[in-house]
């Protein structure tokens, strides 16, 4: 599939670079525990993710419990992107960035 660039998918190239700063960490975790063990982590903290946005919604917890959260879903997706390949991840994210800015100016008639 052919790469698609535009100004507003830049920025994911940089996230993906500011996440993979900590590879020799994910590396050791991974080594550790294995990456089945990471696949569930992974699961967890989206799952504590949204339960938190969902207390957020209705008051019952501030925006540094949704941050918080936040990290620690950021070092897992850091993890994943490890595991499956940066080059993979910011090619799909581009991809998914390109068809959003399509979908942005489409439009609504």
């Amino acid at each position: 599939m052919q790469k698609m660039h535009c100004s507003v998918c830049a920025p994911a190239g940089k996230l993906v670079k500011t996440m993979m700063r900590y590879r020799e960490i994910y590396a050791k975790t991974i080594s550790k525990w294995g990456e089945a063990a990471q696949y569930d982590q992974a699961i967890e903290e989206c799952a504590e993710l949204i339960v938190t946005l969902q207390h957020f919604a209705r008051g019952k917890v501030d925006k540094d419990a949704v941050v918080n959260e936040l990290a620690d879903v950021f070092l897992m997706v850091g993890q994943l992107t490890y595991m499956f390949g940066e080059d993979r991840l910011s090619a799909a994210v581009e991809q998914k960035i390109a068809k959003l800015h399509l979908l942005l100016e489409e439009d609504p008639a």
